[in-house]
Parts: C-alpha cells; sequence; structure tokens
C-alpha cells in the first residue's frame, strides 16, 4: 500500500503525462501536493522508485516514467509517451532505438564538483569515455561530484556529472554554477528577483543565497555516470 502522499504524487505524475508528455517539476509537485519543501517530493519519488512504481530517465534530468499504477487506481497507459499519439511530439527522443553499446564518445573531464559547499571545480586535459545515448544535442563535459547535498535528485559522492555547456537555464533545473568566479557548487538553480538561490536535495543542507552578478552558470546537468566498485 502506498501512503495518500505516494498516491497522490503518482497520480499528479500521470495526469501530467497524459496531457502534456513531460513530467511535472519538483515545484510544481510541491504545490500540488501542498508540502514546504521540494526535499519531501524528493523523498516521495525515491520511496516509489524503489517500489518499482516510477523510474527515473538516466538520460534526462528530471524525466519521470509511470512503470505502474497503485491496483486501487483507474487504470492508465503507461507513462511511455511514445505509446500516446497526443504527446508524441514531446517523446520522441524516448522512443527512439537506444544507441548501439559500443558508441562511445570521449568527452573532457573537468576534475570535481561540489554537491555540499562550493569547492573549485578544477580544469584539467584528462578525458572520460560515455555512451553516447546518454548525451543530447551540444557540448558536454564532466565532473566528478563531491559531497551528498544532491543525494534526493539520485546524484551520489563519486558520481561522474554529465554537463552540456550553456550559460543559461530556467527555474528548477540542476546546473553548476559558478559562485563569485572561484567555487563551482552543483545545486538547483532558482531566481529571486536579482538574487540567485541555489538549492540543495539534501533537508540536511541550507540553501545558498547570492547577489546579483556572484552567480555564473556554467552548465546544466545532462546525465550521470556511476562507479561500482
Amino acid at each position: 500500500m502506498l501512503t495518500a502522499k505516494q498516491h497522490e504524487l503518482i497520480q499528479f505524475i500521470q495526469k501530467r503525462l497524459d496531457e502534456t508528455g513531460i513530467s511535472p517539476s519538483f515545484e510544481e509537485m510541491k504545490e500540488a501536493l501542498d508540502l514546504k519543501s521540494k526535499s519531501g517530493v524528493h523523498r516521495l519519488i525515491s520511496a516509489l522508485e524503489e517500489r518499482g512504481f516510477i523510474r527515473r530517465l538516466p538520460n534526462r534530468a528530471r524525466a519521470l516514467e509511470v512503470i505502474k499504477q497503485p491496483e486501487d487506481a483507474t487504470p492508465t497507459p503507461r507513462a511511455t509517451v511514445a505509446a500516446n499519439d497526443a504527446v508524441a511530439s514531446a517523446s520522441a527522443v524516448m522512443s527512439k532505438a537506444p544507441e548501439p553499446a559500443n558508441d562511445v564518445i570521449e568527452i573532457p573531464l573537468h576534475g570535481r564538483i561540489a554537491a555540499g559547499a562550493p569547492i573549485e571545480a578544477l580544469e584539467g586535459q584528462n578525458s572520460l569515455p560515455v555512451p553516447a545515448a546518454l548525451l543530447g544535442p551540444g557540448e558536454h563535459y564532466a565532473l566528478e561530484v563531491s559531497g551528498d547535498s544532491m543525494i534526493e535528485a539520485g546524484i551520489f559522492d563519486g558520481d561522474f556529472a554529465l554537463v552540456r555547456r550553456t550559460d543559461s537555464a530556467r527555474d528548477g533545473e540542476i546546473v553548476v554554477a559558478l559562485v563569485r568566479g572561484e567555487e563551482a557548487t552543483l545545486k538547483y538553480l532558482h531566481k529571486d528577483g536579482g538574487s540567485v538561490r541555489l538549492d540543495p536535495a539534501n533537508a540536511a543542507y541550507d540553501p545558498q543565497v547570492y547577489g546579483p552578478g556572484e552567480v555564473q552558470v556554467q552548465g546544466k546537468l545532462a546525465g550521470l555516470l556511476r562507479r561500482y566498485h
């Protein structure tokens, strides 16, 4: 049995996928469930994922797929968008055949990035072999994650963040943010008037708020690679 909030969340995700073909943002889920913070949303998503009701699509940040519905829910099609003609345009990428397993791209590996307190992201000459299926269009680079402030978004210490290089991002996206020109961190981006708030995905950490011009976006999270020892 799911909790009331878990049941409410999976129904909201399914409804949004049926309507638009795009999973809702964490901010939208927080508001729909009347939660006080996005960390509560992350906990609900993790619980649903562990119980096999949803899965996170590995090659797209925040993309969710509903695998099964609670037994007491009204049956609806799986949220694999290609099965729904009404949202086929939003899911064309999802429905394409996967890249061959041996199709690997070498991308630059630029040191470490903090998922905790900001640390320096080092430039380096190393490279990282990455399955082409994990990368979309654009120029990409990789950073090794240090810290645990993004664990509720499924990003763990030692993971490799695959980053699409860009200097802009929308609210709620996970970005590589250069703070005061010298320290880089991986966080959710939010703009509050003239200030910038960098939100963790771990209830043990507080948001970081900076003034105008103190934060520069250097890329958006495109995917993750995990090393298993």
